[in-house]
């Protein structure tokens, strides 16, 4: 038997097929085999149609089943893990209203922020744990605002997930998870946060009914098996937004636990039982997967745009053919790279510097002394610091990590990158080869609440390697604080 989880993301759509009893993976496969585009109709815009995601999905859906020779019927759960914060409006026939508008569309910033100044800053950090910011509801608000004709159809609003959920089942739900990832969630009260969908005019009848996470969720129409190639009646046993199910594709579940990713952007995700908000301006806070209301677990995320990417813009501008070249090379140059700093923040605004737009900064190269190796260990090792910086801002939080796990990335398989975190923070930090649609897939099973089977199956299924913290963290420290002092002095003088 046969669990199939979905990563809907906005670059392409993942599908994995995981055998049920030992949680192996089996594939994953991806829709389109070019990726997905967005709509920009204006600058600051991103949007997509979520009836892309479904056919996205149909087909991965077909290819698994036929490339394994898989009677639908043996697939026992499907689990969906989706790209957060984004809107989906339909009317009562279920029939989107606009094009979805993405997570990372920013037109909604200055009404969550004037929503923020009007609530009160105090109410919003105690209640919701953030500020309204640019997240699900402020965009709904935009909607009311700017297109109140299309507002005036809508019937319910959802996550992406939940509209593939929808497509699926022909039901309209979501989670506590997903709300609180909206902003629609109050934790003071444990309930709606009415008083914000007031504040914005918005009709508490749109909101979806509530599922618990690991539950049966609703099950595959007919509608539904006649266009994705499942079985009628398979049910969909849990969904969640891709940072808090990456945390679960970890076996990230408890106060303490750590899940980092080091993609195009670095996330660092944290689970405490905590709902201290003391950096509620640069570091959002989670219903997470587990979350219930007598066990309360929030994860609390802070973003790193600068990660991956600034290494791959580098590789794309130096003369070498991939990243185990550039890793080569860094390990040629001694620990803070002779001097030469670079601060990775050239993808836009960094919510952890207090949305501070810094771009990249490359500093002390002397042209007689430094290489292109120099280049690549400072962008290992900036990117590494940058980490590091905001652990220390979880650290005031009062996050205090017991394990840090984090997948096979391009960043964390480098011994330069790795061993640098572990040493300055002094924690060893796992490695796992897995995705978020084989979480989602094995995830199928926690309705059945055995956590510790499914963290067993993670463990034998796709644990690598470990880095140990190095027992000199001297010239470590060093190069660090070189880079911090360097740091506030851009942010000062920006």
């Amino acid at each position: 038997m046969y669990s199939i989880g979905y990563d809907i993301g906005s670059s392409s759509i993942k599908a994995a097929l995981v055998a049920t009893a030992s949680g192996k993976s089996l594939d994953v496969v991806s829709e389109p085999k070019v990726e997905m585009g967005m709509i920009a109709l204006e600058n600051g815009w991103a949007e997509q149609h979520p009836d892309d995601w479904w056919q996205h999905v149909c087909n991965a859906t077909k290819a698994l089943l036929q490339k394994h020779g898989i009677d639908p019927k043996d697939i026992t759960g499907i689990g969906i893990s989706y790209q957060m914060h984004g809107l989906v409006v339909v009317d009562e026939n279920g029939i989107p209203q606009r094009n979805s508008i993405i997570w990372c569309d920013s037109r909604a910033v200055n009404i969550g922020q004037k929503a923020f100044d009007e609530l009160g800053n105090d109410k919003c950090a105690s209640q919701l744990l953030n500020s309204p910011s640019n997240f699900t509801a402020s965009k709904l608000k935009w909607v009311k605002d700017h297109e109140p004709e299309v507002y005036q159809k809508i019937y319910k609003f959802m996550l992406p997930g939940d509209y593939v959920a929808y497509k699926l089942s022909g039901e309209i739900c979501s989670t506590i998870s997903g709300l609180s990832e909206g902003i629609f969630w109050d934790f003071k009260n444990n309930d709606l946060a009415d008083w914000l969908l007031e504040h914005y005019g918005i009709d508490k009848k749109m909101v979806p009914d509530i599922a618990d996470t690991f539950s049966v969720q609703g099950k595959v129409s007919k509608e539904g098996a006649a266009m994705s190639g499942l079985a009628q009646g398979t049910p969909i046993l849990y969904r969640a937004g891709d940072q808090p199910n990456n945390a679960l594709s970890l076996n990230v579940f408890n106060p303490g636990e750590v899940a980092a990713t080091g993609g195009t952007s670095g996330v660092v995700y944290a689970i405490t039982e905590n709902l201290s908000v003391k950096e509620s301006s640069r570091v959002n806070n989670f219903a997470h997967v587990n979350y219930t209301v007598s066990n309360p677990r929030i994860g609390k995320l802070l973003c790193i745009n600068g990660s991956g990417i600034q290494y791959r813009w580098l590789m794309n501008n130096l003369d070498v053919s991939d990243y185990s070249e550039m890793n080569d090379l860094a390990a040629s140059v001694p620990i803070g790279s002779d001097g030469v700093l670079i601060h990775p923040f050239g993808n836009g605004a960094e919510r952890m510097l207090d949305n501070k737009t810094l771009g990249t900064q490359m500093s002390n190269i002397n042209l007689n002394n430094h290489s292109k190796a120099h280049l690549c260990r400072a962008a290992l090792e900036g990117i590494a610091f940058s980490f590091v910086y905001g652990m220390e801002i979880m650290e005031s939080d009062g996050i205090r990590p017991t394990v840090i796990r984090a997948g096979n990335d391009n960043l964390f398989r480098s011994d330069i990158f790795s061993k640098t975190i572990a040493t300055l923070i002094g924690q060893e930090i796992e490695i796992y080869d897995t995705t978020g649609a084989i979480g989602a897939a094995r995830a199928c099973e926690l309705h059945k609440g055995d956590f510790k089977t499914f963290g067993k199956n993670i463990m034998e299924n796709d644990y690598l390697m470990k880095f140990e913290p190095l027992s000199n963290r001297s010239e470590y420290k060093s190069a660090y604080n070189t880079w911090k002092q360097q740091l506030k002095l851009l942010i000062n003088n920006s």
